[in-house]
This record gives structure tokens, C-alpha cells and sequence, in this order.
């Protein structure tokens, strides 16, 4: 180890740390142009300016996180546990600030949902008659932010009866990214919002966006945030932001539990936290960032009582069992992940009864919980004769039924989706379209290469490293990926696919997101040995390509009037 640190090692260091500081200070030169040229046909001069304060951060925070990541020898090197944090939170904020308020996959629902977990934390009437959710008259701007509803009252609340053109819908800010939702934005902290309507400060208005139907707890982080907003009686921006805060502090907090939790495969865990997707994510108000963050921990505690604890605790199991009972109601099939505590030796729990009966309260407190929550989803997808009709096709759709009795045409199914969507699935667990699912908004084709590239690197062993998931315990981890991404795709054919459609509808790369780690883990083999490029540069190289993927999609929202 220490023939490692030498000379050339810190020449090697020190030309990591300043290719990647020159490329991203010539490559923000460079979109500073396009920068330039949108603001001179828009006339929105301040673009240039935010997006010199925008580069200015990204330069200083890449430079940060060389010293974190990549230490100097004989200094201090900080765990990666310490450092992971500060590069989550620092790059996801970036991310947040680049794509604003409601830009992100579905965000409208569910910033419904944490709005009405918000009216319930502060005391507020949070339903109408009609079951959609109350939120004060000039949020509406977040959904309606061109004034187009025309509005009537019942009960006392604001309801939306039209709006004032038919052919020309209210505009949700940021559904579809463009310069205006940046100005939007500009004028609302620089000038104050707005009003659209007279008295809108004094009402209670009803979002004609219904919530999502699923576990409340998955919205307190952003339900806290919105709440406080409303304590400071703030606009509806900051609104916004400070829900997408709260749901940003809770990954990040959770993803460093999970990689101090886990006694190997670190790297990979940081590698998750550290891909545009999932950084994206972790900056809007979906849902997605707390199944993520739960299986992300829940999966580092499996692997922490197999591998490095010396006995399972009561403690041990309550923590196995609150997990899968906070995550499991938002979408059931990654329940499948509890066969992750098959790999904790039945020796550890002291006997086989006492191992028996932890699996039994895991299984239970996920089961119990999924009754409480999605006792009707489960029903219509048992229900084998059930009609199903499908929505945004306007077509019926599969039953489980018709799939049972028609196996052929369901393994068809299957198969030609993997046969055509399989590139797809990975380009967008990367980040390929990022905003809302935006083709416009997207990761260059050679970045995702190199994201890819670099998880498979992290994935290599290192000199010396022990291997532990190997024979019988891949094939069960191959199985678990498996099957997860097998009820993923069946949900999907059952509640998205219309009967005409060859493939099944709706499945996305970040879908796979929560088991990518573990899969990750089970690739570390004897062949392929990880010997001169370290880890901790890996992640640092993926710290800086994301730094230019903020600075892209800023470039490009600008020129997109």
C-alpha cells in the first residue's frame, strides 16, 4: 500500500482532479454560447447570469469533492460514508434548481399526495366532497400557471369548472421544461407571485389532480416541507422547493445510512446514488426516492446480518420488518426483496424457531400493512375474469384471466418486450430522458456509456477482496432481479397494456433502480480484478459528469423558447 502512494500515484491523482476540472470549465464555456443565444431571442438577459453562478458552483463543488474522493496520500482519507452526503446533496440540489417545480416524471400527483398528508400534519380540511385535495387558492398557480380556470365555488371552495379556452389547456409549471417556466420561476422570487384571481390568498381552492392511491408515509419528507412553507406562509414556489428539499435530505440521509450499514459493495451503493436518475429523482416529490432509499438500506441491513453480524437481534428484525412494512404498500413487487434475509444464516437467530419467527413477523408486518393500504388493487388483480379497461389507450385491457389462459401470447408478450425494449429500459435507468420523460432533456449517448462503464467497474473486485456472494447466492440474488423484474412487467401488462399493443406498456428503466446494487454485488468475481484505476476516482469521475449534465440541460431549457 504504501509503494502505491507514491509520486507517480499523486501524479496520477492530480491529473484525474485537473482533466476533470478543465473539461468541465471548456465545456461551460461552450454552452455559455447557446446560454447567450436564448437570452437574446427571449430577452431574458438574466439567463446569462444564473447560468454564470450555475458554472460558478459547479466548478467549486467539483473541486470540493476531488479533495473528498480523491484525498491527497499521507492525509486524511475520509470514508466514503462521510463523503457521500456532501456529494448527494450538493450535485442533487444542482438538479433540483436545473429542473424546477413539477418537471419530473408524474410529479403532479404526487405533489398532490404530499400536499394532502400536509393538510392532515397542520389541521387543515384536506378533502372535498368529491375526494380531491384542498390546497390554498394561489397554489393553483403551480398547476394553472397561466390563470386558464374558470372557477365557481362549492362548499365554500374554489372548484374548477373550465377554463377559458377549451382548445388551449392550463399549463402545470415545468410539465413540459421550457425558458417561460424559467422566467416563471425568475419573477416569482424577484418580483413576488403573481395573483392570478382576486382573494386568492383568503381560499381554500380543489385540485382537480386526484392523489396518488398508496401508503401516506411515503410523502412525509415532502409533506414537511410543504408544511413549513405554509407555516412561513411563503409562495408557491418556494412551496415547491421546500417539499422537493425535504425529499432530497431523506435520500440522501438514507443512501449514507446504507452505505456505512453495508460491509462491502460501498462503492457500488455511492455508484446508485451518484447516476442523473437517480439524482433527478431524489430532487422531486415522487415517491420513487422512498421506495429507493428504503431498499437501498434494507438491502445493506440484509447484507450487514449475513456477512458481518455475529447474531440476529430482536432489534434486527423490527428494523427488517418496519422497512418492508413502510416500503412494501408503494409498489408491492419489490416485496419480492425480503428473500434477501434467506441469505442470513438460520444459525444466527439461535434456533430454527426463532428464525421462523422473524421471517413470519417480516412477512406479516409487510403483509398487514399491504391489506390496509392496496386491498383493492390486490383484488382486481386476483380477480381473473375481472374486466380491465385501459385509460390513456381508451381500449380494454389484459386481465390476469387472459393472460393464465393464454400463456403463448403472454410469453410472446414478454419476450417481445425484452427484445425491443431492453436498450431502452438501461439508457433510462441511467438517465437517457430525464424532466418528464423528455427526450429534449437527456443524458448524451456517450455519458450513459460512461455511467454504465462505470458501474461495472465499481462491480470488479479490488486486490485482495473477499468474495462472499458467489455459488448458491448469486443464483438466489440472479433469481430475486429476476423475478422482481418479472412482476414489474406482469403489473405493467395488467394495468397499462391495451389488448392491441405487442409489447407491454409503461415499464421504465428507473423501475430496476432499487436492485441494481445487490446485482451489482453478485458480479464481483476471479476473472476480472479491478487493479489500477481506484474506486474512489470512479465516483469522482461520476461526481463530474453529472456537474455537465447540469450544465447541458440548462443550456438547453434556455434555448428551448
Amino acid at each position: 500500500m504504501r509503494k502505491f502512494w507514491t509520486e507517480k500515484g499523486i501524479r496520477q491523482i492530480d491529473w484525474l482532479w485537473a482533466a476533470t476540472m478543465t473539461g468541465l470549465f471548456v465545456l461551460g464555456l461552450w454552452h455559455y454560447g447557446e446560454v447567450q443565444a436564448g437570452a437574446e431571442v427571449c430577452g431574458d438577459t438574466w439567463l446569462t447570469g444564473n447560468y454564470k453562478m450555475l458554472m460558478g458552483a459547479v466548478l467549486v463543488l467539483t473541486g470540493l469533492l476531488g479533495w473528498l474522493f480523491l484525498g491527497k496520500p499521507g492525509g486524511r482519507q475520509w470514508k466514503l460514508e462521510q463523503i457521500y452526503p456532501v456529494a448527494g446533496l450538493s450535485m442533487g440540489v444542482l438538479y433540483l434548481l436545473v429542473f424546477p417545480p413539477l418537471s419530473g416524471p408524474d410529479e403532479i400527483s404526487h405533489y398532490i399526495s404530499a400536499y394532502q398528508l400536509s393538510n392532515h400534519i397542520l389541521g387543515q380540511p384536506s378533502n372535498s366532497r368529491d375526494g380531491h385535495v384542498l390546497v390554498r387558492g394561489q397554489d393553483w398557480f403551480l398547476e394553472d400557471s397561466h390563470g386558464e380556470y374558470v372557477y365557481g365555488e362549492e362548499d365554500g371552495y374554489w372548484t374548477m369548472v373550465g377554463t377559458k379556452d377549451e382548445s388551449k389547456p392550463a399549463v402545470i409549471l415545468g410539465q413540459v421544461l421550457t425558458e417561460e417556466t424559467y422566467r416563471l420561476i425568475y419573477e416569482s422570487f424577484h418580483n413576488g407571485q403573481k395573483a392570478l384571481r382576486d382573494g386568492e390568498a383568503e381560499h381554500l381552492a380543489v385540485s382537480p389532480y386526484p392523489p396518488v392511491v398508496t401508503t401516506p408515509a411515503a410523502y412525509i419528507p415532502q409533506a414537511l416541507g410543504i408544511s413549513l412553507a405554509r407555516i412561513l406562509n411563503l409562495n408557491s414556489v418556494w412551496l415547491a422547493y421546500l417539499g422537493r428539499i425535504g425529499n432530497l435530505l431523506f435520500f440522501v440521509a438514507m443512501t449514507g445510512l446504507s452505505i456505512q450499514k453495508a460491509p462491502f459493495g460501498k462503492e457500488i451503493l455511492a455508484g446508485g446514488g451518484l447516476l442523473p436518475m437517480t439524482l433527478h429523482l431524489s430532487g422531486t416529490f415522487s415517491y420513487d426516492v422512498w421506495i429507493l432509499a428504503w431498499m437501498f438500506y434494507f438491502t445493506a441491513c440484509c447484507l450487514d446480518l449475513a456477512f458481518a453480524a455475529e447474531r440476529v437481534k430482536g432489534r434486527d428484525v423490527a428494523v427488517l420488518a418496519t422497512v418492508m412494512a413502510l416500503a412494501g404498500p408503494c409498489k408491492m413487487v419489490y416485496s419480492v426483496f425480503m428473500g434477501l434475509c434467506l441469505l442470513i444464516p438460520a444459525k444466527k437467530f439461535g434456533s430454527w424457531k426463532k428464525w421462523a419467527l422473524s421471517a413470519g413477523l417480516v412477512l406479516g408486518a409487510w403483509a398487514v400493512v399491504m391489506v390496509l393500504i392496496n386491498r383493492q388493487v390486490v383484488s382486481a388483480y386476483a380477480a381473473p375474469e375481472t374486466e380491465n379497461y385501459i385509460g390513456w389507450a381508451e381500449e380494454t385491457g389484459y386481465s390476469l384471466g387472459m393472460l393464465l389462459h393464454q400463456p403463448r401470447r403472454t410469453i410472446q408478450l414478454f419476450y417481445n418486450t425484452l427484445a425491443s425494449q431492453s436498450q431502452g429500459y438501461l439508457m433510462s435507468m441511467i438517465g437517457y430522458c430525464l424532466g418528464n420523460l423528455d427526450p429534449v432533456l437527456n443524458v448524451p449517448y456517450l455519458l450513459v456509456l460512461a455511467f454504465i462503464g462505470c458501474l461495472l467497474c465499481l462491480a470488479f473486485r479490488k486486490p485482495g477482496e473477499k468474495l462472499v456472494l458467489i455459488g448458491g447466492r448469486r443464483l438466489w440474488i440472479w433469481l430475486l432481479c429476476l423475478s422482481c423484474m418479472g412482476a414489474l412487467m406482469l403489473s405493467m401488462l395488467i394495468a397499462w397494456t391495451p389488448v392491441s399493443s405487442s409489447v407491454i406498456s409503461g415499464v421504465q428503466g428507473r423501475y430496476f433502480l432499487p436492485f441494481l446494487p445487490i446485482f451489482l454485488m453478485s458480479l464481483k468475481n476471479d476473472t476480472i480484478v479491478l487493479t489500477r484505476c481506484g474506486q474512489r476516482g470512479i465516483l469522482y469521475g461520476m461526481y463530474g459528469m453529472n456537474a455537465y449534465v447540469v450544465m447541458r440541460i440548462f443550456s438547453t431549457v434556455s434555448i428551448r423558447v
